[in-house]
């Protein structure tokens, strides 16, 4: 069965990039790649959890280029699916092709019999499976090959040939290049689906954003006509009264600011979040708008999430923002299990949202640079 032969051949090979955007047509990784998509018959894309818009544009791309890539070697025909661990905002409904994700929380009998068939998987945003949750057990269970396309530090060497460029902007941003060194072209719902991950991971270029090979991207979308001005519209423009209320709520009462450290902290508990009949998005850019404040170099957004069944307790879902030299990817990694980018970072604590901020208080004059 190729499943298997593929796998035999491949299941020692792992290789990660770390020169800024080298993908070369060329090169082992490629060709090895190349190989294996060629091959299979039955592909699962993955992303990860609450999947934002890098997470929905570099997977939902990728979706694109292998059902109908033109140059792209096929052998005969096959099945491409995108499972994602849980709901996305309502917001991204309207990116191509999000009506034909499938979502592991709703369907998991379903989505499984497509991971048990998978012959390839295809990893885009994370670094390791557990970032996907009970997405990623199952996933990890199959000996199919994994091919990982990924922006963020220190990843695990979970798939069997990895693109890791933790200076990208954004996961779409490798997943562009990745399809660029196979030799081939975006269509327009591609490039839509790029452009909305650029846009989104970096705060619609205001962070992760200096290379200027990231501003040729983005010509190169523009030429395929890529209407970027409805695209913002359609991320940004498009909140419900109650989310807009909620934002005026988080800013008035529940921003405190710490001068000393040029720190503003957010905290929201469940029951907040309820009574502004909170929906999954909601407070996305939330932790991005203290820092339009004079002296604010650095944001930090709690957000507490009911316990679930067999988890006794609550979890405190964590973002960090900062501005300039002023790392928060390390404290988010080190202090609550998370990662991300010099400026833009997450992570989560299990236990209170008091626990959570007190952690924060007793670990912050570590982590900040006065």
């Amino acid at each position: 069965m190729f499943c298997l032969h593929m796998w035999e051949i491949f299941t020692t090979f792992a290789v990660q990039i770390s020169t800024y955007m080298t993908i070369h047509p060329e090169s082992e990784a490629v060709l090895r790649s190349r190989t294996l998509i060629a091959q299979a018959k039955h592909i699962v894309i993955t992303t990860h959890m609450a999947p934002d818009g890098d997470a929905m544009g570099s997977a939902l791309a990728m979706w694109h280029w292998l059902c109908k890539g033109e140059r792209l070697e096929v052998k005969g025909e096959r099945s491409v699916d995108v499972i994602v661990p849980n709901a996305f905002p309502a917001f991204y409904n309207w990116m191509p092709g999000a009506d034909q994700i499938k979502i592991y929380e709703k369907d998991a009998n379903g989505c499984n019999a497509l991971i048990e068939q998978a012959d390839l998987f295809i990893c885009t945003d994370y670094n390791d499976p557990k970032r996907i949750g009970a997405l990623g057990e199952k996933m990890m269970t199959s000996k199919a090959p994994k091919i990982m396309l990924d922006h963020h530090l220190n990843p695990t060497d979970f798939a069997d040939v990895m693109f890791s460029f933790s200076d990208a902007c954004s996961a779409s941003e490798v997943v562009y290049q990745f399809i660029k060194a196979n030799g081939d072209q975006l269509d327009w719902n591609g490039a839509t689906c790029i452009y909305t991950g650029l846009m989104t991971d970096t705060g619609n270029f205001s962070f992760n954003s200096t290379s200027c090979d990231l501003y040729e991207i983005i010509a190169e979308l523009i030429r395929i006509g890529i209407k970027k001005d409805e695209i913002y519209n359609a991320v940004f423009n498009q909140y419900s009264m109650d989310r807009v209320r909620l934002t005026g709520y988080a800013l008035y009462r529940k921003m405190r600011i710490y001068p000393e450290y040029h720190m503003s902290l957010i905290t929201l508990s469940a029951d907040e979040l309820d009574q502004y009949h909170y929906q999954v998005g909601d407070t996305e850019g939330l932790v991005n708008m203290p820092l339009q404040i004079s002296d604010v170099y650095y944001s930090v957004y709690m957000r507490e999430e009911r316990p679930k069944p067999g988890t006794p307790k609550p979890r405190i879902r964590i973002s960090f923002r900062s501005q300039g030299d002023r790392p928060v990817n390390v404290w988010a990694s080190e202090v609550f299990h998370g990662g991300g980018h010099m400026n833009a970072a997450g992570g989560e604590l299990f236990g209170s949202l008091q626990q959570a901020v007190q952690l924060f208080e007793k670990t912050m004059a570590k982590y900040v640079l006065k």
